[in-house]
């Protein structure tokens, strides 16, 4: 997040400069925002607990207090748990003073203090007449920050003391820097606006969806000024930009589409567009989905929401663009149609957003097939404002709560901690609590093991959105820049994954075993991918595989790591079809094979992977041919025109074709034949008709051509090998010269910088 930095007269900063950062040559450069820029991110909040490994979050310690040396991603994710405690604490922040490098310009030193840091200067003659309160009493409380030569940031400094009372959980939602109309909040009062209610009627509705005016998270000042604001919702002088930039990027793609909703002319609407690759990439990757609204919990600018998935090599992968400028759930229902015709109406296996109400409704609507999981990141964000009270007044209830979440390993293992949870701390009739409760199935792990996320294990899924944009865009970004940063981040997205095909073409791996099975996914697999694999396959050597039940056709084996007899896992195994299920479901969810399937393999001596445990997603070829079966497109009239459908459709069926030919000898072959045939029948029976008495004559010619169809396939089958090797090597020379293009690329930046 960029801040405008403002003069500062009347105060003394100083910083440590020892330690960590670079021993390069700093300039320091002051920031004091006024009062009513309290503006704290919360996407990174999580990036907090991303230091702590799991066993030390299963001790009980939930790491709420901050200390000297504390690490963190970023220093947007110290600013973020700074706020998060400053809030079950009872006081509010604002950023305060920062240090450039004067190497490379960048942020190397942050400073965090209590909005109540300070003294507010003399007015002075020229100052306003209007009495302004006093909220500044000099307090020393704060946090500051540096950045470590690893690219870390760590608490270099930090007061706890405050020379003012606190204040109590049940006010601290009046706090500025812990004000804040939510994305599911917004939605709810654009729905209600749109009915035609007030302020004061949304208001009501909102305390009891809430439970409380303590839960609502935001005042009625707040609600009329997003109610007044969103009259007025539009994307200004930008609209015309935008505009401009979709129409030129139509008529260089023909693969391009976008749609609006409302007034086309004045772009007053929502915005919807994918270009041919992101359409393509669906065609490949569309079997699981993220609908990114990071924007409403961020308080963009700009309501920037892209879809995205997940390559062949685990990287975020895009698949369209939205700009929301209504959050009604029409709206959603309009952009969740738009990009379904956009993607050839294919559904996907499951999607993955944010557990709004209103989005909910839509994708139900939309998606009837689709399986829908909530964000846990997103859960957990709202969890620390909900139940802000409970964390104050019970240390240890947060740690726990997230242990009941993440480390249930069955169905009736979570419901048992769960029970004992809210047992313990008496929270039984926390209306929150119940309502995501009431929705466990959509968020919760161990809940949605059966389905397919795409994520590399059952313990990673959805700790937080699947960000394409991260690092691009934020909440000071506007349309004009978002235009560019949009281009960048897919310029950048798409350099790193060809040095991934590079790297899995050129590089061979390093076997660990030697097992079939592992030089069978070796060929098989991309390297992530592999390596993940041969993770599985290692860690068999520690996990006998004992038979508990055998029923002729199918065996039920109990696996458990040695040492560990608690942690059991069943494996059902089909001996005549080779077909395993495990309780764990990873390969349900994450489509690569578990290490406790993988044991009984090895017991029952499988030496190769079955296909049907292959996902081509996950393969080096998972690009090549179409993944998902044709449909027409049904786009909208005024999205797109005849000819770029046209384009689309014959664009499939040609790549199509030309791969299936480039790979089989005998498709080439056949298809020259079948012409042949053709012509040659044709002469046969011009023949037959024009000089039906020499039928021996025919007969000969036929035999002849047929003898010549046959030398013909020969030749036809050694040029398509020649075809075939020609091809290949022309492509791994296109990957070396585009490696070499990305390195210098980065060299010239590296030498700007400089």
């Amino acid at each position: 997040m960029d801040f405008e930095p403002l003069n500062i007269e009347n105060e003394a900063v100083e910083f440590d400069m020892g330690g960590s950062v670079e021993d390069d040559a700093t300039a320091l450069d002051l920031e004091h925002p006024d009062d009513s820029y309290d503006i704290f991110d919360d996407d990174l909040v999580q990036s907090s607990n991303s230091t702590r490994s799991r066993d030390d979050l299963a001790s009980g310690d939930p790491y709420l207090e901050p200390y000297e040396g504390m690490e963190f991603d970023s220093e947007q994710a110290s600013r973020i748990f700074y706020n998060s405690y400053a809030r079950r604490i009872g006081f509010s922040t604002r950023v305060s003073v920062y240090q450039r490098s004067r190497r490379d310009g960048s942020i190397i030193c942050r400073q965090v203090v209590c909005s109540r840091e300070g003294f507010r200067r003399d007015g002075g003659e020229n100052r306003s007449k209007r009495q302004r309160t006093v909220t500044r009493v000099g307090c020393k409380a704060q946090m500051t920050v540096k950045k470590q030569s690893s690219g870390r940031w760590a608490v270099s400094k930090l007061v706890k003391e405050h020379n003012h009372e606190l204040v109590p959980p049940d006010k601290v939602h009046c706090l500025r820097s812990h004000r804040h109309v939510s994305g599911p909040a917004r939605s709810l009062i654009d729905t209600l606006q749109a009915a035609g209610m007030g302020p004061s009627g949304v208001m009501s509705v909102l305390i009891k969806e809430s439970g409380g005016i303590n839960n609502v998270g935001f005042t009625k000042v707040d609600c009329q000024n997003y109610m007044s604001s969103s009259r007025q919702r539009t994307l200004g002088s930008g609209g015309q930009f935008v505009f401009d930039y979709l129409k030129r990027m139509q008529a260089e793609d023909p693969g391009f589409f976008f749609a609006v909703q409302g007034d086309f002319e004045n772009l007053t609407g929502n915005i919807f567009w994918a270009d041919s690759n992101s359409r393509m990439n669906y065609d490949y990757f569309g079997d699981t989905v993220t609908f990114d609204t990071t924007y409403r919990t961020n308080r963009y600018r700009v309501p920037f929401a892209p879809f995205t998935g997940w390559n062949h090599h685990g990287q975020p992968v895009l698949f369209g663009c939205s700009l929301l400028l209504n959050e009604s759930e029409s709206s959603f229902v309009w952009l969740f149609q738009t990009w379904l015709a956009a993607m050839s109406t294919r559904h996907p296996v499951s999607i993955t957003t944010d557990q709004d109400r209103i989005i909910r409704a839509a994708v139900g609507q939309v998606f009837p097939g689709t399986r829908h999981r909530f964000c846990k990141w997103n859960v957990l964000r709202e969890a620390q404002e909900k139940l802000s009270d409970i964390y104050h007044s019970h240390p240890t209830f947060e740690a726990e709560f997230q242990r009941c979440i993440n480390m249930t390993e069955t169905i009736d293992e979570f419901e048992s901690c769960w029970e004992s949870l809210l047992q313990r701390y008496d929270i039984g009739d926390n209306e929150w609590l119940q309502s995501m409760y009431d929705a466990r199935q959509q968020w919760v792990p161990v809940f949605l093991r059966d389905t397919f996320f795409g994520e590399m294990s059952v313990t990673q899924g959805s700790d937080n959105i699947n960000s394409y944009f991260d690092g691009y865009i934020n909440a000071s970004t506007n349309i004009q820049v978002l235009i560019k940063q949009y281009e960048k981040a897919i310029a950048t997205r798409h350099e790193k994954e060809v040095k991934a095909d590079y790297d899995t073409m050129n590089i061979s791996p390093i076997l660990r075993t030697p097992s079939p099975m592992e030089k069978q996914a070796a060929k098989l697999y991309t390297r992530v991918v592999f390596m993940k694999f041969q993770e599985e396959l290692v860690e068999t050597l520690a996990y006998p595989a004992t038979m508990v039940d055998d029923t002729g056709s199918e065996t039920v084996y109990r696996v458990a790591k040695f040492g560990e007899d608690h942690k059991v896992y069943f494996v059902r195994f089909n001996v005549f079809e080779k077909k395993s299920s495990c309780s764990c479901q990873m390969f349900e969810f994450s489509g690569i094979i578990c290490r406790h399937i993988l044991a009984v393999f090895r017991v029952t001596n499988v030496l190769t992977l079955p296909n049907h445990y292959i996902l081509k997603r996950w393969t080096k070829n998972a690009k090549s041919g179409v993944v998902w079966d044709e449909h027409t497109l049904g786009l909208p009239n005024d999205s797109q025109d005849s000819s770029a459908v046209r384009y689309d459709n014959l664009r499939r069926e040609a790549i199509k074709y030309v791969e299936e030919g480039a790979e089989s000898v005998r498709v080439y072959a056949a298809s020259e034949v079948t012409a042949a045939k053709k012509h040659g029948l044709g002469v046969v029976q011009s023949t037959s008709i024009n000089c039906g008495q020499q039928l021996q004559s025919c007969t000969v010619d036929q035999d002849k051509k047929i003898k010549e169809l046959a030398a013909e396939l020969d030749i036809a089958s050694q040029q398509c090998e020649a075809y075939r090797a020609k091809l290949l090597a022309i492509l791994k020379d296109m990957e070396e010269q585009k490696l070499k293009i990305s390195v210098n690329v980065r060299n010239v930046r590296l030498n700007l910088r400089s």
